[in-house]
């Protein structure tokens, strides 16, 4: 019998946001997300009963894998403070052949800032805490705002990684 890695989830904290586990009300501002044509990228607009398997998927990862995704909130100080505005996290798994950091902000968050800051903390966790290797972005070629954002963080596309969506566009980030 193999041993699951559990993961207690961490939070992590930079000077505008805090990212911390989902709970459960954050699911009403997921499933509406996942529900709109921004979802696009995410293989969505989904119904509800594929955005809860989604959520729980996040969630579940950190038992199964040692990681997963924390939502964003913003911390005291911002527009908003205390409000959840997205989700950041770490994918692996059957269907992800690398690690991957992935990122998404609800409407109106954008342009502030907020995804790079979260992103960042994430990307860094994970080189610092899991002592990863390699850590990949799958993207969308038509997600020119997520490319724009993963060679921000210094990420470089990389054509020969291994991908499960053909279509996909795959970004390595660098250590340190």
């Amino acid at each position: 019998m193999s041993h699951l890695p559990t993961a207690a989830i961490p939070t992590l904290a930079s000077d505008r946001l805090t990212l911390r586990a989902p709970r459960m009300e954050d699911w009403p501002a997921y499933a509406a997300f996942m529900a709109t044509e921004r979802s696009i990228y995410m293989g969505g607009p989904h119904h509800e009963a594929i955005a809860w398997g989604m959520f729980c998927h996040d969630i579940a990862q950190w038992h199964l894998l040692g990681h997963g995704a924390l939502m964003i909130e913003t911390r005291e100080g911002e527009a908003a403070a205390g409000e959840c505005i997205g989700q950041v996290g770490l994918n692996a798994g059957p269907l992800f052949p690398e690690h991957e950091l992935g990122w998404m902000l609800y409407d109106g968050f954008e342009g502030r800032g907020y995804a790079f800051e979260a992103a960042s903390l994430m990307r860094d966790w994970a080189f610092e805490t899991l002592k990863l290797e390699t850590l990949v972005s799958y993207i969308h070629p038509e997600n020119a705002a997520s490319c724009r954002l993963a060679e921000r963080l210094g990420a470089a596309l990389d054509a020969d990684a291994a991908r499960h969506d053909p279509a996909d566009l795959v970004y390595r980030h660098p250590r340190g």
